[in-house]
C-alpha cells in the first residue's frame, strides 16, 4: 500500500500516524532510534507490507501489469489501490478527504524535526502538489507515477500504467475494495495486539 492507506490504517494515534509514513526511510534496526509511539508505527507499516505483498488478490492485480512494468508492478499496484481509496473516501472515513490531508501535512509540518532526511526533502513537494488529495483523480496519479519514473531515469515509464488503471478500472477496483477489507481486519488485530498502539 501507498501513502494514503498507510497513514489512514493508523487510524486517529498521530505518532503511529507518523511512523507508519516514514517507514519507507528508516532502514534496518534505525526505528530503535526513534520514540516508542513512532517505532509502533514503523513496525506497523512492515507488517501491512508484508500482508499486501504476500496476498494473492494484490497478486492479480500485479499480474496484470507485469509483462509491461516487471518488478515495478507491484510498486505501481499500491499507487493505483491508493488513487481507489481516495476517489471512494466517503466509504472509509466521516472526515472529508481534503480536511484529513492537510491535518496531515500540518501533523508533519508540526513534526519536522523528527523526520528522517529524505521525508523532509519530498515533503515541500508532497504538500505544494497536495500528493495525497490528487489521488482521487487519475490525473493525479499519472503525475505521480511520471516523478517516480524521473527518479529511476524512466526505465519503467509507470506514468504509462493509467492507460492499463483505464482499460481494467472495474477489475482494479473491485480487487482493491475485497483485499483492503481483508487489511482492514488485519490491522485491527494488529493493533489491537499492541498495548503501545
Amino acid at each position: 500500500m501507498n501513502f494514503l492507506a498507510h497513514i489512514y490504517l493508523s487510524g486517529d494515534n498521530e505518532e503511529l500516524k507518523i511512523g507508519n509514513f516514514i517507514a519507507d526511510s528508516v532502514k534496518g534496526k534505525q526505528y530503535l532510534e526513534y520514540p516508542p509511539g513512532i517505532i509502533d508505527g514503523i513496525v506497523l507499516h512492515r507488517a501491512i507490507d508484508t500482508f499486501t505483498d504476500t496476498h494473492h488478490i494484490v497478486s492479480k492485480s500485479v499480474e496484470r501489469l507485469f509483462e509491461r512494468y516487471g518488478h515495478y508492478s507491484r510498486v505501481i499496484v499500491d499507487i493505483l489501490y491508493d488513487h481507489f481509496l481516495a476517489a471512494n473516501w466517503k466509504d472509509y472515513s466521516d472526515i472529508p478527504l481534503k480536511i484529513y490531508t492537510e491535518d496531515f501535512y500540518k501533523l508533519l509540518q508540526d513534526n519536522f524535526k523528527i523526520l528522517p532526511k529524505p521525508v523532509q526533502n519530498f515533503l515541500p513537494y508532497m504538500v505544494a502538489d497536495n500528493w495525497l488529495y490528487n489521488y482521487r483523480k487519475i490525473e493525479g496519479i499519472e503525475k505521480i507515477l511520471f516523478q517516480m519514473n524521473r527518479r529511476i531515469k524512466y526505465r519503467a515509464k509507470m506514468h504509462l500504467a493509467v492507460e492499463e488503471l483505464r482499460e481494467f478500472y472495474e477489475e482494479f477496483e473491485d480487487e482493491f475494495t475485497r483485499f483492503f477489507e481483508e487489511l482492514r481486519a488485519y490491522v485491527k488485530v494488529e493493533i489491537n495486539s499492541k498495548k503501545n498502539y
